[in-house]
C-alpha cells in the first residue's frame, strides 16, 4: 500500500529524515513513534506530496509521489497535528467544500457527507459552527474531511494532542473503527496511544527508522529485562557485597535506606529465574529478605532502550566526523559488533533447543 524507499531530507546542515525505508499493508493501523523532533511530522508531510524529500521515494496505491502526484494524493486523507478547519464555518458547508476540492462527484456529495458524519458520530453538530466546537469534535470534524472520498490511507498526525482522557479514548475508539477499510498511520509520542490502537509500531528517533514491527515481536525479540525489587532485613554494606557476588544478576542498585532493612533494586535477562540464587545467597549470609516483587520489561521500557541507543550511535558518529574519523569504519565497527551480538543470541537458542531435546 505504502512504499518509501531510502528517505532523507535536508535543511542546511540539519538532516531532519536520513535514508528511512519501510512498507506500509493494507488495511492495517500502523503506529509512527518517536520522541518529539525525530523526524515523524516530516516525513509525513513527505509521504503526503506536502513537501517534497532530499532524496529517496514514496509510492502510494501503486502511484509514485513526483510523478503520478495528484493520483497519490487521492489515495491519502490527512490530518495534520492542526487540523485544517476553517472556524466561520458550520460542519456541514465545511464538509461540502472539502468534498468539492476532493473532487467528490456533484450527485454523491450530500450521501458521502453524511456517511462520514455518521462514521466519526458529528451528524448532531452539522449545522453547529466550528469555532464552537469542543477540541474533541474538531478532531472527529477533521478526521470526517480526511476521510471524505474513502482515501485507501488514512494519516493522522498526533490526532489525540489536546484533549482529555474521556474525548482520547472517543477518538482511539473511532480511529480502529476505520481498520479495514483503510490503511491508516497514526503519528504520536505517546507510545500508550500507539499500542492501544496499531497493529504495528515503526520508531524513528534522530530522523532513522529503528523499528519496524508489531508490539508483540518487538517484546519477543527485543532482550527484555527483568527488575526485581528487594527489601532485606540487616546491614547495607553486607547486602550489597551478597547480591555483587551472584553472577546471574546483571545490575544492583541500592535505592533506599529503611532503618532495620535496605531497598535494592536487581536486573537479569527475563529469560532467567533467578529467586533461588537470591534466596539461597541471601540465606547463607543469614539476611532475610522482607519483601521480594519482580518486574518484566514492558514496551515502554523498549521503546526507551531504542531510543537511547540510537541517540548512543547518532552521538557516536557525531564525535568521528567532529575528530576527522573515517566514518566507513565506525560503521563496520558497528556492523561487526552486532553481527557478534546476534551470533551470541544464536548460539544461546540454539543451546537451550538442545537442551530441551536432551
Amino acid at each position: 500500500m505504502i512504499k518509501v524507499q531510502g528517505l532523507s531530507k535536508i535543511y542546511g546542515e540539519h538532516i531532519a529524515v536520513d535514508d528511512i525505508s519501510f512498507e506500509v499493508k493494507e488495511g492495517h493501523i500502523y503506529g509512527f513513534l518517536g520522541p518529539n523532533g525525530a523526524g515523524k511530522s516530516t516525513t509525513m508531510n513527505i509521504i503526503t506530496g506536502y513537501i517534497s524529500p532530499s532524496a529517496g521515494t514514496v509510492e502510494v496505491n501503486g502511484f509514485v509521489m513526483g510523478k503520478d502526484t495528484l493520483k497519490a494524493k487521492k489515495s491519502i486523507g490527512y490530518l495534520p497535528e492542526i487540523p485544517p478547519l476553517y472556524p466561520d464555518m458550520n460542519v456541514k458547508e465545511y464538509l461540502t467544500f472539502v468534498a468539492k476540492i476532493k473532487g467528490v462527484e456533484k450527485d454523491k456529495r450530500a450521501e458521502e457527507i453524511e456517511r462520514v458524519m455518521k462514521a466519526t458520530d458529528i451528524v448532531d453538530m452539522s449545522a453547529r459552527l466550528i469555532k464552537h466546537l469542543s477540541k474533541g469534535y474538531k478532531q472527529r470534524v477533521g478526521i470526517a474531511q480526511a476521510i471524505l472520498g474513502s482515501p485507501k490511507v488514512i494519516i493522522l498526525d498526533e490526532p489525540t494532542v489536546g484533549l482529555d482522557p474521556e474525548q482520547i479514548i472517543e477518538v482511539r475508539n473511532l480511529i480502529k473503527s476505520l481498520k479495514g477499510e483503510h490503511t491508516v498511520i497514526l503519528s504520536s509520542h505517546i507510545l500508550s496511544e500507539i499500542s492501544a490502537t496499531c497493529d504495528e509500531v515503526l520508531v524513528i528517533a534522530n530522523g532513522r527508522m529503528v523499528a519496524c514491527d508489531t508490539t508483540e515481536n518487538l517484546l519477543k525479540n527485543h532482550k527484555n529485562v527483568k527488575t526485581i525489587k528487594l527489601n532485606v532485613k540487616g546491614a547495607k554494606d553486607k547486602i550489597e557485597e551478597v547480591l555483587k557476588g551472584i553472577d546471574s544478576l546483571d545490575e544492583v542498585k541500592f535505592i533506599e535506606d529503611k532503618g532495620e532493612s535496605s531497598l535494592f533494586e536487581v536486573t537479569c535477562d527475563s529469560s532467567k529465574d533467578v529467586r533461588e540464587d537470591i534466596s539461597f545467597a541471601l540465606s547463607d549470609a543469614r539476611l532475610l529478605i522482607l519483601e521480594m516483587s519482580e518486574e518484566t520489561s514492558s514496551l515502554e521500557d523498549i521503546y526507551l532502550t531504542l531510543v537511547k541507543e540510537a541517540d548512543e550511535a547518532y552521538e557516536a558518529e557525531l564525535k568521528a566526523i567532529r575528530e576527522g574519523a573515517d566514518l566507513d569504519e565506525v560503521f563496520a565497527e558497528n556492523d561487526e559488533a552486532e553481527a557478534e551480538e546476534e551470533a551470541k543470541e544464536d548460539l544461546t537458542e540454539e543451546s537451550d533447543s538442545d537442551s530441551k531435546e536432551e
